[in-house]
């Protein structure tokens, strides 16, 4: 291969795609980085700038610019950083959060449009041949937020969220084959009746194999959802990737409607308490309680939809 072969091969994507094509409205009224931004923001809810600019290379005064031109749109809001007041901390505005998926739904549909051509049956070859691709070039690199994917789920994947909580919990927390009766219970009824509309299952995905999940249902009360089986891969821990989960929950289930999203959890479980806390739910209870060969006080956590869950 030479160099001429690869730069052949990015016209050809790049025109495949009409990542240069602005008349396809793909990306308008911004540019293709503008766009790119405003993807970190919707992915990563609460961001610093240097962040930003780390994560995308870019210039620190074109980064500024984008940035003055968000905030004059009303799409980011710009604080003093929690951890550090030196930085600063960017993140969407509801406005900016419409805008985002906006862009996201022209994407996708582009990209829809794009596999509709390709023969059902040569798509695992395609598949198989983009992730040999980046897996060639970003060997000896350490994956990035930008390599996960949220998705819907395909065959194996409801069988997969079985089996990789009952094996990470009896590994981590010692839990015994009751969580995992419990887990293949709530995937059971998810999988024999669910309303698309108004429930659904996210997989996260890094280099074509998951590693992260959680769902989305209705809850026995009115108006409220309930998250459930959040779960992020060890060796996929640090990408923000439970934030994600979490965040798609948090946004469907207000998009659809929902007064109030619940969840159940365990005090063990501090990285999600953590990431709960960050999305804005409230810790409403708690009860020991004998479950999974084990002693455990049970938590119940809940986030109010209609304000604005920050």
């Amino acid at each position: 291969m030479t160099v001429q072969d690869i730069r052949a091969f990015n016209r050809f994507y790049t025109n495949v795609i009409g990542a240069l094509d602005y008349s396809r409205h793909l990306y308008a009224p911004y540019t293709l980085t503008e766009s790119r931004v405003l993807y970190e923001l919707a992915h990563s809810p609460r961001t610093d700038a240097a962040d930003l600019r780390t994560e995308l290379s870019l210039d620190a005064g074109y980064l500024s610019r984008i940035l003055n031109k968000f905030e004059q749109d009303g799409l980011i809001e710009r604080a003093p950083s929690q951890q550090d007041p030196r930085r600063r901390r960017v993140s969407l505005t509801a406005r900016g959060r419409e805008r985002a998926d906006l862009l996201a739904e022209r994407a996708n549909e582009s990209v829809g449009a794009l596999l509709a051509t390709v023969p059902s049956a040569d798509r695992p070859r395609l598949s198989a041949a983009m992730r040999t691709v980046r897996e060639l070039l970003s060997e000896g690199r350490p994956p990035r937020r930008e390599d996960v994917v949220l998705r819907e789920p395909g065959p194996g994947d409801l069988g997969w969220i079985v089996q990789r909580n009952a094996a990470l919990y009896a590994a981590e927390y010692g839990w015994n084959a009751d969580y995992e009766g419990l887990v293949a219970r709530i995937v059971a009824d998810f999988a024999e009746d669910h309303d698309p509309h108004l429930e659904r299952v996210w997989i996260a995905e890094l280099d074509g194999r998951p590693v992260g999940c959680v769902m989305c249902v209705r809850d026995e009360a009115p108006a409220t959802a309930r998250l459930r089986l959040l779960l992020v891969e060890p060796d996929a821990r640090g990408l923000g990737i439970g934030d994600r989960l979490v965040r798609a929950v948090v946004d469907f289930a207000r998009g659809v409607g929902y007064r109030d999203l619940v969840l159940w959890t365990n005090d063990v479980l501090s990285a999600a308490r953590h990431i709960y806390r960050r999305h804005g739910f409230a810790l409403v209870a708690e009860k020991p309680h004998r479950s999974f060969g084990k002693d455990l006080i049970g938590q119940d956590w809940r986030l109010d939809l209609t304000g604005t869950g920050e």
